[in-house]
């Protein structure tokens, strides 16, 4: 068993950090569909403007939502460009979702 990339959303823009809420981070509905993330399924989130990293859990957003909740807002800022990737655990690759989204957090292609 190896563990492969399930999938990805490219180069979101975080709209929000909030310290002020237990953790997770918020995702557009519809993008979570796009990309096949489900409720309080675990994601590593990369910030391209800056390098952190963290892991952290998926809770459903409202329409264009890219916010990062609790500890991890201390490493992410409103405008920040991220990817947001999870992972499965098979024998054999899976074809990703990889998703591409615009400024504002819009469905553009699958990559």
């Amino acid at each position: 068993m190896r563990e492969f990339l399930r999938s990805k959303i490219h180069r979101a823009t975080v709209t929000d950090a909030n310290l002020d809420y237990i953790g997770s981070i918020s995702i557009d509905k519809l993008l979570m569909e796009k990309s096949g993330l489900g409720e309080n399924e675990k994601v590593h989130v990369w910030n391209i403007s800056n390098g952190e990293r963290i892991e952290t859990y998926v809770i459903s957003g409202k329409k264009g939502e890219i916010t990062l909740n609790g500890a991890g807002a201390h490493k992410f800022k409103k405008g920040d460009k991220i990817i947001i990737a999870a992972f499965e655990i098979s024998e054999k690759a899976p074809k990703p979702k990889l998703v591409l989204v615009n400024d504002s957090n819009e469905f553009v292609k699958y990559l």
